[in-house]
């Protein structure tokens, strides 16, 4: 048992194996028992049938003269019962008055009941001493005599016990002679069966440590098929997750390649000032471009975190409450740019499945997209709606987004033409993310009210319950 409580596996061809001879290994003796039983049964038969025909022999033997029952030929009578090499057989003959005319007086008497049926063989297994005996009797009716006189064969039963042993050791030695080439036939079958595993093992073996394409389905067995999709599923997954950090590397090569060279060129221009205003100045603009490059990283990593199929702890909370705190800790900046921040409330609890940091990280971005874009005088109002979903809204008054780029947006390090506010172009690209994490709708609409845009994610609502964790990918 291997740690954990988990069952170790050895092959499979040693599993298949141990389970195809192990009952075999089981059953043969039961069915050797069962066969010597058959067996017995048909030698029984045929010494059975033979018994009959004696005690019928010896019965038409018999006659009745002047009140007393007499065997006619008793010579003829030996003649029937003789002895054989295998065997040893006694017969007698009782009267009415169940006095023993001719035989053997060792052998169990029967009564007559009513149930017996004259001139009709009965047999039974019986003992003589120092011998078990099968017995065939029947009551005999003789012409003349009132009654009827009872006469009985008894055969010991050493060659029933000797012709089931024949049978039975012919058929052993049939088996015996069969056995190893069923077990052969067994062998070569498996190594047939498992031969598309080994064929398959041998293709992933063969591939190249770049290689993420999935196996064909097709070329598995029917029952490995549902181990091949999870395996492709799973090399999507991380063919995903690999072309993710690819990505993430790649673009955090490119983007961070601008800011640090704006740092580097304004350190050396401090480096050069001797004026101590100048000298500030340029350290001002080096404090900017590290603020920048640092915004720059936080946002990189937040969508590498997006972007990784991992799971992600969800648990049920109050979107409104997340977005009312979220309202205050953005009034400081907000009124930093003159702008006018508000917050409109559900009313009520909008509970939602959500992982709070992310969903802040979502909300952070949304209102710095809208507090950049939107100029001074402006107002940004953050609204939460509670209805058979959850809606969550981000508007403003700023310079909007054309309809025809509002999908475009999205993408990663997208900036609108003309448009001279600084940023990332990493922002919504986050949003969607963390939203689909979610199982959230995001979409940007007009302002109906003036110029600007709506931001607004759309959750399935669920029911108040205790507090659980649960994890999406």
């Amino acid at each position: 048992m291997a740690a954990g409580g988990q069952h170790r596996h050895g092959s499979v061809f040693g599993e298949i194996l141990d389970w195809t001879l192990a009952p075999l290994l089981i059953l043969w003796p039961i069915s050797m028992a069962i066969q010597y039983f058959l067996a017995y049964s048909v030698a029984s038969n045929v010494y059975d049938r033979e018994l009959r025909d004696r005690v019928v022999a010896v019965a038409k033997q018999l006659s009745y003269a002047d009140g007393r029952v007499a065997i006619n030929a008793p010579a003829a009578a030996a003649a029937v019962l003789r002895a054989d090499q295998e065997s040893q057989t006694l017969f007698q003959v009782r009267d009415p008055r169940d006095e023993v005319v001719g035989g053997e007086r060792a052998i169990p008497v029967v009564e007559f009941n009513p149930e017996l049926v004259p001139q009709t063989v009965y047999f039974r297994n019986d003992h003589v001493p120092g011998h078990e005996v099968r017995v065939a009797y029947m009551f005999a009716q003789v012409s003349g005599m009132p009654g009827a006189a009872l006469v009985q064969v008894a055969e010991t039963v050493e060659k029933r016990s000797a012709l089931a042993s024949q049978i039975i050791g012919d058929v052993l030695a049939a088996e015996f002679l069969f056995l190893p080439v069923a077990l052969l036939f067994v062998w070569l079958g498996l190594t047939q069966g498992i031969a598309p595993l080994k064929e398959l093992s041998r293709a992933i073996r063969r591939r190249g440590p770049d290689d993420l394409a999935p196996i064909d389905e097709a070329q598995a067995p029917e029952e490995v098929r549902p181990l091949v999709a999870s395996f492709n599923d799973l090399i999507g997954r991380l063919d995903a997750s690999l072309r993710a950090q690819q990505r993430f590397v790649a673009d955090a090569a490119h983007q961070m390649r601008t800011p640090l060279a704006g740092l580097r060129m304004q350190a050396e221009i401090a480096l050069r000032q001797r004026d101590p205003a100048s000298i500030h100045h340029a350290m001002r603009q080096v404090v900017t471009s590290a603020d920048r490059a640092s915004h720059l990283i936080s946002q990189l990593l937040t969508l590498a975190r997006a972007d990784v199929d991992a799971p992600h702890p969800l648990a049920a909370l109050d979107l409104d409450a997340v977005a009312r705190e979220m309202t205050r800790d953005w009034v400081p900046r907000a009124h930093a740019r003159e702008l006018d921040l508000g917050f409109e409330t559900a009313g009520e609890p909008a509970w939602i499945d959500g992982n709070e940091l992310l969903l802040r990280e979502l909300l952070n971005n949304l209102l710095d997209n809208a507090v950049r874009y939107t100029p001074p005088g402006g107002h940004v109002t953050i609204r939460v709606l509670a209805g058979n979903q959850v809606a969550l809204e981000v508007e403003d008054n700023g310079v909007g987004i054309d309809e025809s780029e509002r999908e475009l947006v999205f993408e990663r390090f997208y900036r609108v033409l003309g448009n001279e506010t600084e940023g990332s172009g990493l922002g919504l690209s986050i949003v969607r993310g963390i939203a689909h994490l979610h199982r959230a709708e995001v979409r940007l609409v007009s302002n109906p009210r003036e110029r600007g845009t709506i931001a607004r994610v759309i959750f399935p609502r669920v029911e108040r319950a205790p507090r659980r964790l649960r994890s999406v990918a």
